[in-house]
């Protein structure tokens, strides 16, 4: 797949550049080419990113952060069978526990929540970052919502940090989730209540808060864009043409008048009258 000129593969972390130097060059260069390519398409683009990631891990197939990329870009697409493959692979390579989450969220994709809660409450969990495992609680709420199980979805995202009036990267989307789960059980004042505290938190408008937000809120949005309608043709014309052929009546009978009559004679005549369509 071509890739544009000006990508030279330097914008990769520093991290995955010392990971490609057990390659050749020529190679090296290559496959963070492709990795550029998947992490700018990966969102907008998600298809063409998987392609990309398809030709990195053709190239290097061996190196871990091929295979996470590798895995990233099959989740984007939904290929969670073939993402859960990749990530197991890097995590094998690394012995890393980082992808734990999403690894578990690939069960949940693979109608699988029951094994998403397993992996929620393995030991792995313990040794995520904060940032982990706020996402493995989002995960594990999802899996309890996957069963039904919305009380316990709820209880499951109340934490520390659904409390913190900090703000975190994962803030936001925790919040969300929550106030997602009230509403799901019912609970719409308390909904409402933190979607609202998440629009306060979602600064780049990553959720749709402020939507959901406003329709519990009974806010209607009209399209302001709705051409007015077309007048009638005929509204606000004065006389219609049996008027006009009425007032032709009532010219002087007298066709075969004198044309040297007076003036005067002539004021006898009425003339249809026709007003303009805006005339009242």
């Amino acid at each position: 797949m071509p890739i544009p000129d000006d990508v030279t593969g330097h914008e990769i972390d520093k991290d995955v550049q010392q990971e490609l130097q057990s390659l050749p060059k020529g190679l090296a260069e290559d496959v963070a080419r492709n990795l550029v390519m998947v992490a700018k398409l990966i969102d907008e683009e998600p298809e063409e990113a998987y392609a990309y990631s398809r030709i990195a891990l053709r190239l290097a197939s061996r190196v871990a952060a091929v295979r996470e990329a590798a895995g990233f870009a099959a989740y984007a697409t939904q290929k969670y069978s073939e993402a859960l493959a990749e990530f197991r692979a890097a995590r094998r390579m690394t012995g890393s526990v980082d992808l734990w989450p999403v690894m578990a969220d690939c069960e949940r994709g693979l109608n699988r929540p029951e094994k998403a809660l397993e992996m929620a409450g393995a030991p792995e969990v313990h040794k995520l970052d904060k940032a982990g495992q706020v996402e493995m609680r989002l995960v594990a709420a999802g899996a309890r919502r996957d069963l039904d199980q919305i009380d316990a979805a709820i209880v499951t995202l109340q934490s520390p940090e659904l409390a913190s009036n900090s703000a975190q990267p994962w803030t936001a989307r925790l919040r969300y989730a929550y106030a997602d789960a009230l509403l799901a059980a019912g609970r719409e004042d308390e909904a409402r209540e933190w979607f609202a505290k998440v629009v306060e938190s979602d600064k780049d408008g990553s959720t749709d808060a402020s939507d959901r937000l406003a329709e519990l809120e009974g806010v209607a949005f009209v399209d302001a864009l709705v051409e007015d309608e077309e007048p009638d043709e005929d509204a606000g014309r004065g006389e219609s043409a049996g008027d006009s052929e009425d007032s032709a009546d009532s010219v002087d009978a007298d066709a075969d008048a004198d044309a040297d009559a007076d003036a005067d004679d002539s004021a006898d005549v009425v003339e249809p009258v026709r007003r303009d369509a805006d005339e009242g």
